[in-house]
C-alpha cells in the first residue's frame, strides 16, 4: 500500500513531468482527468505548488504555468550528470548526422537508465524518454555499462539482480560475461529483439570523464535499419567521440 507521502510527492512529479510533454499552461479540469486524480486533490496539489513559488496560477484564463523556479533547478544538469557540454554536444553530433534515436543511459542500482534522448524524425521508429530503465544485466545498454566494470564487480551485481528476480529471469555468469568480455574486445554492443521485438541498439561506453560517472550512448532503431547501417553508425559514433570527447 502506497504512503500518502508518497502518493502526495508522486502527484507532483506527474503533474511537473505533464508539463514537459504538452508544453503549455494547463487547467485544474485537465490536470485531473489526465492524471486521474479528484478534483478536490488537484486543486489542494495545484495551489500548493502556486503557494510554494513552483507554480504561477493565471486567474483570467484558469490555467497553471512552471515558474522560473522550476527552470533554475534544472540548470545544473547538464554538468552534474554528463560531465560537461561535450556529451550533449556529441549526442547532436551523431543525431544530427544518422537522424536515428540516439540516447545517453547511466547505471541506476539494477538498471540501466536513460538519461537523454533525441528521437528520429522517421515514422518508423520505438519510442524512449529520459527516465525510463532497462534490465542492467539483460538489455544492450545494461550490458554495455557492466563492460566498465570489473569481473568481481559485475559477478557482485548479478547476484543482486538474481535476488530479487524471478527464478526463470535470472542470468548465469559465465553466460553474461562471454557477452561483457565481447563487448570489451570489440568496442561495442549491437543488441537486437531483447527488450522489444524488432528493436535494437548499437550501444558504445564513452570514455570516462571527469566528473566519472559511466556514460553510454546508445543509437536505437529498428533491427533492420540498424543492420544497413551498422558500419555507418560505429564509423559516425567514433568521429563524434574523437572530435569531442579526446
Amino acid at each position: 500500500m502506497m504512503s500518502s507521502s508518497i502518493k502526495s510527492a508522486k502527484r507532483i512529479f506527474e503533474v511537473l513531468e505533464y508539463f514537459e510533454e504538452v508544453k503549455r499552461p494547463i487547467s485544474l479540469k485537465e490536470v485531473a482527468t489526465k492524471c486521474d486524480y479528484p478534483t478536490s486533490s488537484a486543486a489542494a496539489l495545484l495551489k500548493s505548488m502556486a503557494m510554494l513559488g513552483y507554480l504561477f496560477y493565471d486567474s483570467y484564463n484558469r490555467t497553471y504555468m512552471p515558474t522560473m523556479r522550476i527552470a533554475q533547478m534544472g540548470r545544473w544538469l547538464d554538468t552534474g550528470l554528463f560531465g560537461d557540454s561535450a556529451i550533449l554536444a556529441l549526442v547532436d553530433f551523431v543525431h544530427g548526422k544518422l537522424d536515428e534515436l540516439v540516447s545517453i543511459s547511466t547505471q541506476s542500482d539494477l538498471h540501466a537508465q536513460y538519461i537523454h534522448a533525441l528521437q528520429t524524425s522517421k515514422r518508423l521508429r520505438f519510442e524512449v524518454k529520459s527516465g525510463d530503465v532497462r534490465p542492467l544485466a539483460i538489455s544492450g545498454i545494461g550490458r554495455t555499462l557492466l563492460s566498465g566494470h570489473t569481473d568481481v564487480e559485475i559477478e557482485r551485481l548479478l547476484r543482486r539482480i538474481n535476488a530479487v528476480c524471478p527464478r526463470e529471469e535470472h542470468v548465469e555468469l559465465n553466460a553474461l560475461m562471454k557477452i561483457v568480455n565481447g563487448i570489451r574486445r570489440d568496442g561495442y554492443m549491437f543488441s537486437k529483439h531483447i527488450i522489444v521485438q524488432d528493436a535494437g541498439v548499437i550501444a558504445v561506453l564513452l570514455p570516462k570523464r571527469d566528473f566519472g560517472r559511466d556514460l553510454v550512448l546508445g543509437v536505437g532503431g529498428p533491427v533492420s535499419r540498424l543492420e544497413e547501417r551498422q558500419d555507418e553508425i560505429l564509423a559516425c559514433i567514433r568521429e563524434g567521440i574523437a572530435q569531442f570527447l579526446s
